[in-house]
């Protein structure tokens, strides 16, 4: 028998033409479009769309059967609109994009309190505000801007990139050599050390190395871990060094169990905004989420 979602997933991607928006259309992942075509496909046994590099193109039997399940599959999806529009209307779903280590250290500890329904999505950040452009999402919490102009950005926090290092760490030598601005002996020493990093992202690493050697690291960390809290529980208290935004572990810099090192003689900073389309519904939602990062980061 056929599964509807199926159909469902057929007309996003005849209505997208490409697998990726249909599945963001759709909020489900890429794989689970795939799955869905080739089960239709299988079911009805015959081939819907052609694909031409990233497009998918509709065949005949394509745009046959699209035009025959079109007008059922509108009323069946009218239908459970009008179902649904009582409890819609009093309880929104604002979908936000941020990174990881971001939302666990702002948003995470409120998400029971909001009025509202809330989807987090965790990304790299063009293809964050690419969806808030296309509708996708409701805001996106971006150190970067992009040149969508239905989009606003408001700056509200700042994050400074700096080299800390475990509470364990001696870096007597280090901050010797920097008092001497010896920054090629500091280079020299750093390259010396035990080093974490995150998996996929050495972003941070790289743009401060280059500002302060003026060059790029030329090693690999030592132990890669999935993400910036984990490098912070893996310091803490122990020995090895990182680069991370100053706001991730300003808890554990107070306490002691981790050591800032260095700011860098030239600091990296980054300027954090809220990202939002300028005609939005949901002003008074985004407003109180917007208050809720001020209350915990400034």
């Amino acid at each position: 028998m056929v599964n509807l979602e199926w159909y469902r997933t057929f007309k996003a991607i005849y209505k997208t033409g490409t697998l990726t928006s249909a599945a963001d259309a759709l909020f489900i992942s890429q794989p689970g479009v795939s799955l869905h075509l080739s089960s239709l496909e299988s079911y009805v046994g015959y081939k819907l769309f052609d694909r031409t590099g990233r497009k998918m193109i509709p065949t005949e039997r394509g745009k046959i059967l699209y035009n025959a399940i079109a007008e059922g599959l509108k009323i069946l999806e009218d239908a459970e609109k009008n179902f649904q529009r009582s409890t819609e209307k009093h309880t929104p779903t604002i979908s936000i994009g941020m990174c990881f280590e971001t939302f666990q250290i702002t948003l995470e500890q409120y998400i029971s309190s909001l009025p509202f329904n809330v989807i987090i999505r965790f990304g790299e950040y063009p293809e964050m505000l690419e969806n808030l452009d296309k509708g996708i999402l409701d805001l996106v919490i971006s150190p970067q801007k992009g040149s969508y102009p239905a989009i606003s950005y408001e700056p509200f926090s700042s994050e400074t990139i700096v080299l800390v290092g475990g509470s364990e760490v001696d870096d007597s030598e280090f901050q010797q050599l920097v008092k001497q601005k010896n920054y090629k002996a500091a280079e020299d020493y750093l390259k010396n050390q035990k080093w974490y990093g995150t998996t996929g992202d050495m972003e941070h690493l790289f743009r401060f190395w280059q500002l302060n050697f003026g060059n790029f690291p030329d090693f690999r960390p030592n132990y890669i871990v999935p993400n910036i809290h984990s490098i912070v529980r893996c310091l803490n208290g122990a020995n090895g060094l990182a680069v991370i935004p100053d706001f991730l572990c300003k808890k554990e810099i107070e306490n002691g169990t981790v050591k800032l090192l260095w700011e860098g003689h030239k600091k990296l900073k980054n300027t954090l905004y809220f990202a939002n389309r300028k005609n939005t519904a949901y002003e008074k939602e985004l407003d109180l989420i917007k208050d809720l990062f001020k209350k915990v980061m400034l």
